[in-house]
C-alpha cells in the first residue's frame, strides 16, 4: 500500500498511489512529497524506486531484502550517502513486543498468540528503509509500523511541519520509533526486579530458564540499540548535506533519548549476568545446606551403628552385659546409642555448626 503526503505552499493533502508524481522532476522546488510504502507489492516498489526516484541497485537490494530473503531477517541499521539522496535503514521494535510490554506480559485470553519476545527480536524484527532527497522522503517497510502511523497522525494535525522538508519529517519518524523503547525497557526492568527478589528464596530451574530468556531479550535490544546509536551519531555530525543544520538539534534530541535507553539496557545486561551468577550461588548454597544436614545425620547415626554392630556379633562369652542372663542389657544398648546421639548434637551446637 502506498500513502502519499503532499505539501505545496499552504495546501496539504493525503493521497493514495494515484497521487504519485511521474518522477521527482515533477515535484517543484517549494513542494514536499512523502511517499510511504507499507507492505508494498513488487509493482509498487518498481513504480517508486525505479520510475519515481531511481535508486542504486545496492539500495534496492537492501530495501527489498525481507521480501526477497525472508529467512535472512532484517538488514542491520546503517546510513549511506548516494548521489542525489541519503539512504537510511533502522530497525523498529516488533509491534508484538511493544504490545507485550505495554500489557506487562498479560495478554487477554482471546488475544492471538504471539511468539516469545526473544524470538520476535531474532526472527520478526521489522526493517524501515528511508530515502531522503532535497524535497522527497520515501519510507519502506514490509509491515505496518507504529512509528510511521504516529508520523502520519502528526502531519495530519500539523501540516505546516512538512514545509521544513524531508529531514524534519524523518526526524519525527525516528523520534516515534525511539519512544517505543520506553515501555519495553520498563518491562525488562520490572522483570529483573521481580527475579532479584526471588532469586534467594526460590532458586528453581524455571527461574534460571527465565533469566536466560530475559538475557536473550536484553542482548537483542542491545545489539540493535548500539548500531542505531552509531547511525544517529553520524546524522548529528553534519556530514550529510541533506540533513539541514537547523534540524540537527532535533536529531540530537532523538540521539540523547536513544543513548539513555542504551545505557539502561547496558545496566540491565549487567544485572541479568549478576542474577545468573547469584542464582548459581544460591543453588550451590542450598545444596551445601542439604549436604550439611545429611552429613550431620550420618555422623549422629555412625556411633549408633557401631554399638549395634558390636552387640550384634555372635560371641557368647566375655560379652558385657550378658544378654542371656541380664534383663537390662537391651535397654543399656539403646541408652548408649541415645547418649552418643545427644553427645554428637551437643558437640555440633557447641561448635555452632547448627
Amino acid at each position: 500500500m502506498i500513502t502519499i503526503h503532499r505539501r505545496n505552499g499552504s495546501h496539504s493533502e493525503r493521497l493514495g498511489i494515484e497521487g504519485l508524481p511521474a518522477s521527482t522532476a515533477a515535484v517543484s522546488a517549494d513542494e514536499f512529497v512523502w511517499v510511504d510504502l507499507s507492505d508494498p507489492t513488487p509493482e509498487e516498489e518498481v513504480a517508486v524506486f525505479e520510475k519515481f526516484l531511481p535508486v542504486h541497485t545496492l539500495t534496492l537490494e537492501d530495501v527489498t531484502r525481507i521480501r526477497r530473503e525472508p529467512d535472512q531477517g532484517a538488514h542491520f541499521p546503517k546510513v549511506e550517502e548516494f548521489p542525489g539522496y541519503l539512504f537510511v535503514i533502522v530497525n523498529p521494535l516488533p509491534s508484538g513486543l511493544v504490545a507485550l510490554a505495554t500489557t506487562l506480559g498479560k495478554r487477554p485470553a482471546d488475544a492471538p498468540k504471539l511468539p516469545s519476545a526473544a524470538r520476535m527480536l531474532r526472527r520478526h524484527r521489522p526493517q524501515l528503509s528511508a530515502v531522503l532527497s532535497q524535497n522527497v522522503l520515501i519510507t519502506h517497510s514490509s509491515e505496518p509500523l507504529m512509528c510511521i502511523a504516529s508520523a502520519h497522525q502528526f502531519l495530519d494535525r500539523h501540516g505546516d511541519s512538512a514545509r521544513r522538508g524531508p529531514d524534519y519529517v524523518f526526524h519525527i519518524v525516528l523520534d516515534a520509533m525511539v519512544d517505543e523503547y520506553a515501555p519495553v525497557v520498563e518491562w525488562v526492568a520490572g522483570r529483573l526486579d521481580r527475579l532479584e527478589s526471588r532469586v534467594f528464596t526460590h532458586p528453581t530451574t524455571e527461574m534460571i530458564a527465565g533469566i536466560l530468556r530475559l538475557k536473550r531479550i536484553v542482548t537483542g535490544l542491545r545489539k540493535t540499540l548500539i548500531i542505531e546509536r552509531e547511525v544517529l551519531s553520524r546524522l548529528i555530525r553534519g556530514e550529510f548535506e541533506l540533513v539541514d543544520t537547523r534540524e540537527i538539534a532535533y536529531y540530537r534530541n532523538v540521539y540523547d533519548h536513544l543513548v539513555r535507553y542504551t545505557e539502561l539496557i547496558e545496566a540491565a545486561r549487567e544485572m541479568v549476568s549478576d542474577l545468573g551468577e547469584t542464582h548459581l550461588a544460591a543453588v550451590s548454597n542450598r545444596l551445601n545446606q542439604v549436604m550439611k544436614v545429611l552429613t550431620m545425620m550420618s555422623t549422629i547415626i555412625l556411633p549408633m551403628t557401631l554399638i549395634a554392630g558390636v552387640y550384634g556379633m555372635n560371641f557368647e562369652e566375655n560379652i558385657w552385659p550378658d544378654f542371656k542372663t541380664a534383663s537390662w542389657g537391651f535397654g543399656f544398648a539403646l541408652g548408649l546409642m541415645a547418649a552418643t546421639g545427644f553427645s554428637s548434637l551437643a558437640f555440633f551446637r557447641w561448635k555452632k555448626w547448627i
